[in-house]
């Protein structure tokens, strides 16, 4: 059995299976929100003709949680959780680890609900120095998950942080989705106040405002991934699994939702100077990553971009990963940028007129 067609072959139950569609759907269905942009397509850099370092002395490497990695870049929570997915998750933790990112997985909430796929969350031994982040669905916590289970999914990964994405319009869509989020801000603080790693925040591809992020610092939040609009909609992907024709026909009207990645991360950031941010939601080149850390995140996130090399080959998800890095070097060149600070704190990336 190939590689791809394994991501549709029968799971053990209804999360592990759902997972398995999704993956099949980002990787062969039309699911880019459609009349919204990352809107990093406004702004470009003011080439610097003379930029006084060597480019052999750029340097990519930052920090997460006091771990010392080779790039600003991260592997966005995907997949894993079914059966095939787990050798995606491992294919790139391989490359992760060769080449410095860190990386999230996916909801964890399959492993957690059924130990028989707990494997495909496990890549400490293909990745042991790297942040890994774990992944469960804030909504979770209003449908019997609590500390112990949150606890559970962070050892299952050996995790360095725990993620806990928000994805309320998926959940609308989904034909088994959960749909109460109420109350939801005091169960976070609770989990980050009892929980033994920190915990971040991400959005699924709609973006967070900033009162929003406000709201979630106040809660103890330590890092948030704005995950913002203009790469994939998952209302979109869930049109595709859904049998529901009224909700089919909606989802179309909704193609255009979210806060675009660009003025998600400039709203956080103003609204809160020292949260550690993530840019992500429709990267796919490193160029993008640098005008993202240049609008104030600290580190730039890709997901499906990555998917297709991913189930292809070590050496496709490896190619890829080496292409992001190096259109974000010679960027850095290009403004005279030797360090991430340096482009953190460029005065070089204009907004088009």
């Amino acid at each position: 059995m190939s590689e791809r067609n394994s991501q549709a072959a029968p799971a053990h139950g209804a999360t592990e299976q759902r997972k398995a569609e999704h993956v099949r759907i980002c990787l062969d269905e039309a699911v880019n929100s459609v009349g919204v942009l990352t809107g990093l397509e406004q702004y470009r850099f003011l080439h610097q003709a003379l930029p006084e370092i060597s480019f052999d002395d750029i340097d990519l490497s930052t920090s997460w949680f006091s771990k010392r990695v080779a790039t600003p870049l991260l592997i966005s929570s995907m997949t894993g959780g079914s059966y095939g997915t787990g050798s995606i998750n491992r294919r790139l933790a391989e490359v992760a680890e060769a080449r410095g990112w860190a990386m999230g997985v996916g909801s964890v909430r399959a492993a957690v609900e059924n130990p028989e796929v707990a494997s495909t969350f496990r890549l400490r031994d293909v990745a042991p120095t790297i942040p890994i982040f774990a992944n469960i669905g804030a909504v979770q916590l209003n449908a019997g998950m609590g500390i112990e289970e949150c606890q559970r999914a962070v050892e299952i990964v050996e995790a360095d942080a725990l993620i806990l994405h928000l994805n309320a319009l998926q959940e609308v869509f989904q034909p088994e989705g959960d749909i109460d989020f109420s109350g939801l801000l005091f169960k976070i603080e609770q989990i980050c106040r009892e929980l033994s790693v920190p915990v971040g925040v991400k959005e699924v591809g709609w973006g967070i405002a900033a009162d929003t992020a406000v709201q979630l610092a106040n809660a103890g939040v330590e890092f948030i991934d704005v995950a913002g609009a203009g790469g994939t909609s998952w209302i979109q992907v869930e049109k595709y699994r859904s049998n529901d024709a009224m909700k089919r026909r909606a989802a179309d009207a909704f193609a255009d939702w979210g806060i675009a990645t660009a003025d998600s991360v400039i709203q956080v950031r103003e609204a809160l100077p020292e949260m550690k941010i993530v840019a992500s939601g429709g990267l796919h080149n490193g160029v993008e990553a640098a005008k993202a850390i240049a609008l104030g995140a600290d580190a730039a996130g890709f997901g499906r971009s990555l998917l297709q090399a991913a189930v292809d080959s070590d050496e496709a998800i490896d190619d890829v990963l080496a292409q992001i890095e190096f259109e974000l070097r010679v960027t850095m060149f290009g403004i005279g940028a030797r360090t991430i600070e340096e482009l953190r704190h460029t005065k070089r990336l204009l907004k088009k007129i």
